[in-house]
């Protein structure tokens, strides 16, 4: 008979699913993050200075 204490890591805690989830999460919160701060893609560069729409905000 198996010994109830016999268990692998397999068996307990997280499953795989959850942690590549989570890691899908991170890397996305993580580049996000990273184009925030750099200036490569934000909601300031869709409103460009000469833009009908800048113009229309500034009236």
């Amino acid at each position: 008979m198996a010994d109830v204490h016999d268990r692998t890591d397999d068996d307990a805690g997280t499953p795989r699913w959850a942690k590549v989830a989570g890691i899908i999460a991170a890397v996305l919160v993580l580049l996000f993050v990273v184009l925030m701060l750099t200036g490569g893609h934000g909601p300031g560069r869709h409103f460009a200075a000469g833009s009908a729409v800048a113009g229309l905000m500034n009236s």
